[in-house]
């Protein structure tokens, strides 16, 4: 049962952080029909810009405390990720809204490709420790322990994702983001500037993307030009599990994709007899992915046209 409560908590740590991604790939489809596959490199790009930061600071103010230093190390770096997505849609993505869907597609291939060369540049090639700026001793919960990072970010993640839901909801802008997701031409008759809604959408993903990169360094203290690749194909496919276009849809996915991967990592041995270890844990998410678009294309909470974005 502690092995159990374990891999929950961190099933439920790593979910914050795919929901986190999956809702920058969701919001952008909604307004879009875009899949962009340089979402993941968005954030790399927080983590490298927070772990300068971090140093930066300790520079700086090395009596700051952890807590507050990881918070501006956030703050920092979101407007850095929302400068780079905005780059991103208005050099890469404009001009490809009414080309056929393979050219943005390989353009966003190229473009991930650009953006971890550029970060290879500036912070090389090697990983980066990332700073331990939190307290170190754990919190007990039964039997099993939790960081103190860890309950910052799955707080981070909470109220990240409660505030876009009410942006989405209760605010002008996120009511010009759902008419555009459902008629970007009746929209535009309406009077709503859907290339402002556009670069909105691309800038809200950036900052959710930013907070995740962040807490990711910090969980896993490293950093590294291509850490994104995978976690941002992982948040895809929480994406589609949840229903790709639907903002429930994808904080639900990803924390289901978390647990399964969780989980599967400390029962995988189990399971196989000792044939596969916890370090085969990547291929959960990819057979989520393969069961997903064979059985259920729309994904588990389907695809709600009114309130893709």
């Amino acid at each position: 049962m502690d092995t159990f409560i374990q891999q929950m908590i961190n099933g439920l740590v790593l979910g914050s952080m795919y929901a986190l991604v999956a809702l920058g790939y969701t919001m952008v489809y909604g307004v879009l029909n875009l899949i962009n596959f340089a979402h993941g490199d968005v954030l790399m790009v927080g983590a490298m810009a927070g772990l300068s930061i971090i140093k930066l600071l300790q520079v700086v103010a090395p009596e700051m405390h952890g807590i507050l230093m990881l918070l501006i190390a956030i703050i920092g770096a979101i407007p850095v990720c929302i400068l780079v997505n905005i780059l991103i849609e208005r050099v890469a993505y404009r001009r490809l809204r009414n080309a056929p869907r393979l050219a943005p597609l390989i353009t966003a291939i190229g473009v991930s490709i650009l953006v971890q060369t550029f970060a290879m540049m500036i912070w090389g090639r090697s990983p980066i420790p990332f700073p331990s700026v939190m307290p170190t001793i754990p919190v007990q919960i039964g039997g099993a322990v939790i960081s103190q990072t860890q309950i910052l970010l799955l707080i981070l993640a909470t109220l990240a994702m409660v505030g876009l839901v009410l942006l989405v909801e209760k605010t002008k802008m996120g009511r010009a983001m759902r008419a555009t997701a459902e008629n970007p031409r009746v929209a535009g008759l309406m009077g709503v500037n859907s290339n402002y809604v556009i670069v909105a959408t691309f800038a809200i993903g950036a900052a959710l993307a930013a907070i995740a990169g962040v807490m990711w360094a910090a969980n896993y203290s490293s950093a590294q030009f291509a850490m994104g690749f995978v976690p941002g194909l992982k948040a895809f496919s929480a994406a589609v599990l949840g229903g790709i276009g639907n903002i429930y849809g994808a904080m639900v996915g990803g924390i289901i994709l978390g647990l399964i991967e969780s989980l599967g990592a400390g029962y995988i041995g189990d399971l196989t007899g000792g044939v596969l270890g916890s370090h085969y844990q990547d291929i959960f998410a990819f057979v989520v992915l393969i069961i997903v678009l064979t059985l259920r294309p729309s994904g588990i909470m389907g695809e709600r046209v009114a309130d893709r974005a």
